[in-house]
C-alpha cells in the first residue's frame, strides 16, 4: 500500500492520493451503502422534531412504549438516500442513557446494506473484527429483518443489515408514521458523501488497518499535519473506501501543535473516538444553505481574504463569488474537478458533532485548499468556547 501511494499524485498541498484505490479494495465484503446512521441522543422526540423542521427530514417509523419496546424510544428520518435514527433511553440504567450521560448526543451505529449479514459478520470477526450482534432474524409483519454488528472505534458499531426479505417502514417493532407532519421544504440532501472519525493519538494507522484487514477497505488519500495546520493546531487524516466507492471514512488523529486542536477537543468532550461530522450530498448548495439558515442551522463563518484570492485558486465553480462568501460556502478544486462545501456549527452544546454539506463536481477529495480557512474558523470558534 505504502508503494502504491508514493506512486500516486501528490498533488493538493502534498495530499498522497491512491487513484487505485477502489481497485485495491477486497471483495470479500460487498457492501452496498449506509444504510442508516443512529445516534443515541437524551430526547428522540425533540432530536426529530428538530431535524424536520429544520433539516427537512421526514418521520417515517416510531418504536416505542406503544409498540412494546420498554427501554428506548426511537424515530426514524428520512429524506431522499438518507435515512437517520434517532433513539432515547427510557430508563436511566439503560447503555444508552450512559452514553448520553458521559457522552451527550453523538452517532452510535454507522449501519451497511448488504445482502448476507450472517456472512458478513462471519468474514470481519474471523479477520478480528470484535463482535457486537451475532447474526440474528428479526421476524415481523411485513418479513423478517436480518442483522449483525462488530464494534469499530470508541463506542461505534457497524450493523450489517440484511432487508431482502423485509417490507416494513423500517424493522420490526417500528410502526409506520401515519400522516406525518409536513418537513421543511427548499432544501434537497441526497445521501450520505462521507464519514469521519476522530480518534486518539497514535491510533489513526491502527483504524486504518482496523478498516483495511477487517472490512477490506482501501487507503485513497493521506493527509499529514503538514498539510493540514495552522499556526496553532494541526491534525493528520487518512481517507478509506470500500469496494465501490459508496462509503467514505475519513480517520483523523490530532497532531501537536501550540494549542489545542478541534480533534483533541472533540476527544476531550467526547471523551472517547467517536464520530465527529458527517457529510451530506446535495446538487443545489446554494439553494441548501438558504433554506437551512433560513430556518436556524448555524454554519462557520470565513473572513473576506478567503474569498479574495478564492478566483484566481479555482476559476469558475458555477456560483458568483459574492453568493458564496453571502452564505459562508467554500470551494476547491482538483485534478478530476471542483467541490463547494460548508461546515455547521455543532448542533448540541457540547463541541462535537457536526455537519458538512457537500456538492461534487467531478472531484474526490475533501477541500484540502480549504483546509487552513477551515481550521481557523473552527480555531475562531474554540477561541470563544475558551478551549483553545
Amino acid at each position: 500500500m505504502t508503494d502504491t501511494l508514493s506512486r500516486g499524485a501528490a498533488n493538493q498541498a502534498g495530499a498522497i492520493i491512491n487513484p487505485n484505490a477502489a481497485a485495491e479494495a477486497q471483495d470479500f465484503l460487498p457492501l452496498k451503502g449506509i444504510d442508516h446512521v443512529e445516534f443515541w441522543v437524551g430526547n428522540a422526540r425533540q432530536a426529530a422534531a428538530y431535524y424536520r423542521a429544520l433539516w427537512g427530514f421526514t418521520p417515517v417509523a416510531y418504536a416505542g412504549l406503544e409498540t412494546g419496546i420498554r427501554d428506548r424510544s426511537s424515530y426514524v428520518m428520512v429524506q431522499n438516500d438518507v435515512r437517520f435514527v434517532f433513539t432515547a433511553p427510557l430508563t436511566p440504567d439503560s447503555e444508552i442513557a450512559r452514553h448520553v450521560h458521559e457522552r451527550g448526543d453523538g452517532v452510535h451505529d454507522i449501519a451497511f446494506a448488504v445482502d448476507d449479514a450472517a456472512s458478513a459478520w462471519r468474514e470481519t470477526t474471523s479477520r478480528g473484527a470484535r463482535s457486537a450482534q451475532e447474526p440474528v432474524e428479526i421476524p415481523g409483519q411485513k418479513g423478517v429483518l436480518r442483522r449483525s454488528a462488530i464494534h469499530a472505534y470508541g463506542e461505534v458499531i457497524h450493523s450489517f443489515v440484511d432487508r431482502s426479505d423485509y417490507h416494513g417502514a423500517f424493522a420490526p417493532g417500528y410502526h409506520r408514521v401515519k400522516s406525518p407532519p409536513a418537513a421543511a421544504s427548499g432544501q434537497d440532501l441526497l445521501e450520505v458523501d462521507h464519514c469521519v472519525g476522530n480518534v486518539g493519538l497514535g491510533d489513526m494507522n491502527r483504524f486504518v488497518e482496523f478498516y483495511r484487514d477487517v472490512l477490506g477497505f482501501a487507503q485513497l488519500i493521506h493527509y499529514d499535519d503538514k498539510v493540514i495546520h495552522t499556526e496553532y493546531s494541526a491534525l493528520m487524516s487518512k481517507v478509506m473506501t470500500n469496494g465501490n466507492g459508496r462509503i467514505k471514512f475519513p480517520i483523523n488523529e490530532p497532531a501537536t501543535g501550540k494549542k489545542k486542536s478541534q480533534i483533541q477537543e472533540f476527544l476531550d468532550y467526547y471523551g472517547t473516538a467517536g464520530t465527529q461530522h458527517i457529510a451530506l450530498r446535495t446538487e443545489d448548495i446554494v439553494g441548501t444553505v438558504r433554506a437551512l439558515r433560513e430556518r436556524g442551522v448555524e454554519f462557520l463563518g470565513l473572513p473576506h481574504a478567503y474569498y479574495e484570492s478564492l478566483p484566481e485558486r479555482v476559476g469558475d465553480v458555477g456560483v458568483p463569488m459574492d453568493v458564496l462568501e453571502e452564505l459562508g460556502i467554500e470551494a476547491d478544486r482538483d485534478e478530476e474537478g471542483y467541490l463547494l462545501q460548508i461546515f455547521t456549527r455543532p448542533v448540541q452544546d457540547r463541541p462535537t458533532f457536526f455537519f458538512e454539506i457537500i456538492e461534487r463536481h467531478g472531484s474526490r477529495g475533501f477541500g484540502v485548499g480549504n483546509f487552513k480557512a477551515l481550521f481557523e474558523a473552527i480555531e475562531r470558534e474554540q477561541a470563544r468556547r475558551g478551549n483553545l
